[in-house]
């Protein structure tokens, strides 16, 4: 009877030719979709399919010593009041503050850095910035003598700083949003000549928002740039993992974010939280996130979710934290000569 019908249908409808059609193709594009690396829904897979994942290619790193440390202090922040940073080098230092700074002239000091001018000293600085600032601030980091317009902050590891404008400058606020200006930019640059010579990186940029009477947002890290002996410029973004340790459950006491706005941001705030350079070094390090066993040594790109060891890594196309597409993933340690 069923036989019947099917001629039947075969016979008089055009419908049939129509469902045959386009059955063909639905199967034919995922197959193509499939075999260029796109996500296809399970039931068009195979049982072979799902067992073979393309490899995420890996992004080569070059580790470099980076003489620079700024984070923000513990007191309270605002523009009237001042704010603590905390810097911490391997070098002795300065610290050069510059309130108001206007957006234009600082991304046009980098650029300059890119296209040959060196910035490497708080003069290049002040030089490359044209005056476009309301007020600097100098602190020496860890030498003991003083200056007209130079503090010296003492001969201590982690020390805080407290820079502030002025009362008789009269700035309460930098105005409504959109902004021209920077709240408050930190450069870090070496002192002696001959440390400048033995590091790569030469200058640290931290552009720092601080809460005013027109903005209240937490003081907090917007940008931070490092920039090199040879004119580049890195920007550094922190990685982003599962709170759960190995046998923990608080998280890790993290950084400030570095980022003003990120997809992540939210996670980070959460479960997620910024990984620390001292946490791996301290051996920290937690689970991966799949296996529950190896260690988390694969950070994976664009998310830079810390999730998942080397083993995991070649079994997933998308982050197990976020679901985004994974396009490349970057190792954290290259064995044990890399742990220092």
């Amino acid at each position: 009877m069923a036989a019947v019908f099917l001629v039947t249908l075969y016979e008089y409808s055009p419908l049939f030719y129509i469902s045959v059609v386009s059955l063909c193709f639905v199967v034919t594009a995922a197959m193509v979709m499939g075999w260029f690396g796109f996500d296809v829904p399970v039931i068009l897979r195979s049982s072979d399919e799902t067992e073979s994942h393309l490899l995420t290619p890996e992004k080569q790193m070059v580790q470099m010593t980076n003489p620079f440390t700024l984070k923000l202090g513990s007191g309270p922040a605002s523009v009237t009041d001042g704010v603590s940073v905390g810097p911490c080098c391997l070098e002795p230092c300065v610290l050069s503050c510059f309130w108001g700074c206007k957006v234009s002239a600082l991304q046009g000091a980098l650029q300059a850095h890119q296209d040959g001018l060196k910035l490497s000293t708080p003069q290049n600085y002040l030089e490359a910035l044209h005056l476009q600032y309301h007020y600097s601030q100098t602190f020496q980091y860890p030498l003991q003598y003083k200056h007209s317009d130079v503090t010296s902050i003492g001969n201590l590891d982690r020390v805080e700083c407290h820079t502030q404008i002025p009362a008789d400058h009269e700035i309460k606020d930098f105005g409504l949003l959109p902004r021209e200006c920077y709240p408050l930019v930190a450069v870090l640059t070496l002192a002696e000549p001959e440390a400048r010579d033995a590091y790569n990186i030469v200058a640290s940029v931290t552009v720092i928002h601080v809460p005013d009477d027109k903005y209240s947002l937490s003081a907090r890290v917007l940008f931070q740039y490092l920039l090199t002996s040879q004119g580049n410029m890195y920007e550094l973004k922190p990685l982003f993992m599962s709170a759960v340790s190995r046998g923990e459950s608080e998280p890790f006491h993290s950084e400030q974010n570095t980022q003003p706005r990120e997809p992540n941001d939210e996670a980070s705030r959460g479960e997620h939280t910024p990984v620390l350079e001292e946490d791996w070094s301290e051996g920290k390090g937690r689970d991966c996130v799949v296996c529950q066993n190896a260690a988390v040594n694969k950070v994976l790109l664009p998310c830079r979710h810390a999730c998942v060891c080397d083993s995991c890594v070649s079994h997933f196309q998308h982050c197990p934290i976020c679901r985004a597409f994974v396009q490349e993933s970057f190792t954290l340690t290259q064995g044990p000569a890399a742990e220092q």
